[in-house]
């Protein structure tokens, strides 16, 4: 199984940019949480559907139902959260559309390899 890092967890240079893409957006998406707590609610409406309709794993809408009961900073902890576990909740986000499109593309953009060479 490949690692999600190439080096090392503690040095976030050697992060691969899938891994830092998820990261930037779904750092963005706890922003918007901070600012805005009830976009928790309609998370939480969201993993419930996916329970009731069988649309999403019930490993992951069940771990997702657990972090969101857990309250806001649970939550913001899991989408800022560096480890490989965090990341694969991410993977299946119950806050999509919570970033308007011109948002996603200028934080996808500023995480663009050539983003960081001059």
């Amino acid at each position: 199984m490949p690692t999600l890092y190439n080096q090392s967890v503690m040095n976030p240079s050697f992060v691969r940019p899938e891994v830092e893409r998820s990261l930037a957006l779904h750092r963005e998406v706890a922003e918007r949480l901070r600012r805005d707590p009830e976009l928790l609610e309609a998370a939480r409406e969201r993993v419930e559907r996916w329970l009731a309709e069988g649309s999403v794993h019930e490993k992951w809408a069940e771990s997702w139902r657990s972090v969101i009961d857990a309250g806001l900073e649970a939550v913001i902890e899991v989408l800022t959260d560096t480890d490989p576990a965090a990341h694969d909740l991410r993977q299946v986000s119950p806050f999509a559309g919570v970033l308007d499109p011109r948002t996603r593309w200028t934080i996808l953009r500023a995480c663009s390899p050539r983003a960081h060479t001059s």
